[in-house]
């Protein structure tokens, strides 16, 4: 075990409230192994430096940079130095569905890569720090006020340098533009799936709340998050369910049902697909 203290996934944490907006100004701590979330991730280093291992690239970054990328995907802080503070937030789709980015961007974003930029400066340390304390103030006013702002800042990412890492391979198809109308309808297929995703719900049920058609809404949603409707219920329940599994006491098969799985079997190849790796054998890794 190494010497330095570990990050462990738990009820309150950013998986076991995969629908939950937060943020953090802390030390952070080192992953013994990938994790995942529901969320899209804004890590500001405030001091020092840290390392990254992503689903298909890794990233060291220092003081003054910022970075952003898609949780869903396995990722895992591997490293850092003993003097690391950052900053940042977990963002929920449907807030995240409301910035004005280049559509490139959020394509890129959702099927992986991570975009990184050096063009910050001392506010934004002044910033990440009020929008912490307003979110964790548990004043409504004071969060959206906080989102709001904290949205601005990502969208003046356009008008700076950033790079995405890895770098787009020749002849790979960026993202289509969508309309005004299109993203609000992603965000209400978010918003109920936020609230239902332990329970049985289908593609038909999803369409209803944001009133639209079946075969809209899930063309719609793939080629906005690059995932089809099943994929992001089923990663929200796994997201919660590895949270679940870090008790000591874990049952595996009432951790499938409380996660909102029909079955045992459809949960062990779910959450193997993900993780590469079974639930039990997660389980045995990660409690101590």
């Amino acid at each position: 075990m190494p010497e330095r203290p570990f990050y462990q996934p738990g009820a309150s944490s950013v998986e076991g409230l995969p629908l939950a907006l937060q943020m953090f100004h802390n030390h952070p701590l080192v992953m013994l192994k990938p994790h995942w979330h529901a969320q899209v991730e804004v890590n500001f280093i405030v001091r020092g430096t840290v390392h990254y291992r992503m689903n298909d690239h890794e990233i060291s970054l220092s003081a003054g940079e910022m970075c952003l990328f898609w949780g869903g995907l396995p990722h895992q802080m591997d490293d850092l130095s003993d003097d690391a503070i950052y900053a940042g937030a977990h963002l929920p789709l449907v807030h995240f569905f409301r910035l004005h980015l280049p559509a490139d961007i959020r394509h890129r974003l959702m099927t992986g890569a991570t975009l990184v930029t050096s063009a910050t400066d001392r506010s934004d340390n002044d910033s990440f720090e009020r929008w912490n304390r307003y979110v964790r103030s548990g004043d409504p006013a004071r969060t959206e006020h906080a989102v709001n702002e904290l949205l601005l800042r990502l969208e003046r990412v356009r008008f700076e340098p950033y790079r995405l890492v890895p770098q787009t391979p020749a002849g790979q198809e960026t993202g289509s533009p969508f309309d005004q109308q299109s993203s609000r309808n992603v965000g209400r297929m978010c918003d109920f799936i936020a609230e239902n995703f332990l329970y049985d719900i289908d593609c038909v049920t999803i369409a209803a709340a944001a009133d639209i058609h079946p075969k809209y809404a899930m063309s719609l949603f793939k080629k906005s998050t690059g995932m089809t409707l099943n994929e992001y219920v089923n990663l929200l329940r796994l997201s919660y369910a590895q949270a679940l599994l870090m008790h000591q006491d874990a049952n595996v098969l009432r951790v499938a049902m409380e996660s909102g799985f029909g079955s045992l079997s459809a949960f062990n190849k779910s959450f193997r697909k993900l993780a590469g790796m079974s639930p039990s054998d997660f389980r045995k890794a990660g409690v101590r």
